[in-house]
């Protein structure tokens, strides 16, 4: 459950802003209360409501903003609309609003339920309602409605992100940031602040031996790049901002990124998907947390990112296009390449080019190179080639290849190498200007000292 209190206004706009909704039919008026007599007249009109507002807050000429606008949200449709009346006029009690003239205007336009709560801070002396540290009273007061106990929610929360299986400190921290915590090291200890308030702490030695457990699930991994690339076809992979709606149409700033394809492995499989970047530019990385196997994974263990991202459009031409196999066999002149014979029993070298997946065999080493794949990549990472692979074998005692001409491999020219091999020196003398004609001039001369002959 959320509670949000919105900037201040001069004016009560908020009125007009819930009363379109409900004249849109993306909204319904749930509350009327402290209007006085004006709840006993029938087809009343935002403006009837407002000027009730105004008349109240003109009795303290101090107060400039002097509209209450919040809102109450829960997630998803846990909650009914009579359920989040019942919670927003207790929530209303605590605050201390409970005489205030309100209007409870219930929103259906997103995927969560949610409650406008429309009020002024004027009370009926003309006082100012106490709004010392209101933000931090809010979920104190909406946490007592619904009878959580802060403290008992912390250790729940601590206990279930230790459950989890991850490789590094920033995964742990990412598993409390998504329950709405903000942690802060100090001392050797994680400080978790929740609330507006610290809520409890964790010294960095047990996440440290949690980490120190961390097995890499790859049957898994493999099982979920399957689950991705089958849902990427008819889903967009492509990482858009994530925006909040604000009053009055406009919409607040980025807060993140999410696609088609993140939200169907959300829905149907249970995995998270965290794009990492900054805003107004691509993500340049991406976390996967699997609840349904509690564990942690780097983008890269799944794919990289640029791959992760790649629009289907651009996958459906790769995969029209294929590269087709192409083998180039050369001769020697006295006697052909051996193609049954394996490399431990000749003298012959497998090289073995495919250019789908670029993968370099020299004899028994095997390189597996990706497109789109850096260094780090390369290293951590097995990419297993998919098309078949184009080879040259090609004696390295007997070269069949004449010394004065290029072999050619699908379409790749590669020179001959020579048997001797000199440095390569590259002069310039495009700059070499006569030392004369310009340093002549400075030299210093030799000259005899100055007397005076006279």
């Amino acid at each position: 459950m959320i509670v949000k209190i919105l900037l201040p206004s001069a004016t009560f706009r908020g009125v007009s802003y819930n009363t379109t909704k409900i004249e849109n039919d993306k909204g319904e008026l749930m509350k009327v209360e402290n209007f006085g007599a004006l709840q006993a007249l029938e087809h009343l009109k935002p403006k009837d409501y407002i000027n009730y507002l105004e008349a109240r807050s003109k009795t303290s000429a101090r107060i400039k903003f002097p509209q209450f606008h919040a809102v109450i949200s829960c997630k998803g449709k846990s909650h009914s609309k009579e359920q989040l009346t019942e919670i927003a006029t207790a929530w209303l009690k605590g605050m201390g609003y409970e005489n205030q003239p309100y209007l409870l205007v219930f929103h259906r336009d997103t995927d969560n339920n949610h409650i406008h709560i429309v009020s002024t801070r004027i009370d009926e002396n003309g006082k100012k309602i106490n709004d010392s540290y209101e933000k931090i009273r809010a979920y104190q007061v909406l946490n007592q409605v619904m009878g959580l106990d802060e403290k008992e929610t912390v250790n729940k929360d601590l206990e279930k992100a230790m459950s989890y299986n991850f490789s590094t400190r920033p995964q742990f921290m990412m598993l409390l940031e998504c329950q709405g915590y903000s942690l802060k090291l100090t001392g050797g200890q994680y400080q978790l602040f929740k609330y507006g308030k610290l809520q409890g702490n964790i010294d960095v030695s047990e996440v440290d031996a949690k980490i120190s457990l961390y097995n890499q699930n790859i049957d898994r991994l493999a099982q979920l790049r399957a689950i991705t690339e089958k849902y990427r076809i008819s889903h967009s992979p492509v990482a858009v901002p994530l925006t909040t709606p604000l009053p009055g149409g406009n919409t607040a700033k980025p807060t993140g990124y999410t696609s088609e394809l993140a939200e169907v492995l959300s829905s149907k499989f249970g995995l998270q998907i965290l794009y990492h970047g900054k805003p107004g530019l691509p993500p340049y990385g991406y976390t996967v947390i699997d609840h349904s196997r509690t564990t942690v994974y780097k983008g890269g263990e799944l794919m990289p990112i640029a791959e992760f991202i790649k629009p289907s459009s651009d996958l459906q031409q790769d995969n029209e296009s294929p590269v087709e196999n192409e083998t180039v066999k050369q001769d020697n002149s006295d006697s052909n390449v051996i193609t049954d014979q394996s490399a431990e029993d000749s003298n012959y070298t497998d090289i073995t080019l495919t250019f789908e997946s670029e993968t370099v065999k020299l004899g028994d080493s095997d390189f597996y190179v990706a497109p789109d794949q850096s260094v780090g990549d390369f290293i951590n990472n097995d990419i297993t080639p998919t098309l078949q692979s184009e080879t040259v074998k090609q004696d390295d005692t007997d070269s069949s290849i004449p010394p004065d001409k290029s072999s050619e491999v699908s379409g790749f020219t590669e020179e001959p190498t020579p048997t001797t091999w000199f440095p390569e020196i590259n002069l310039d003398i495009a700059d070499d200007i006569d030392d004369e004609a310009i340093l002549g001039r400075n030299r210093q001369r030799k000259r005899k000292a100055r007397t005076n002959t006279r």
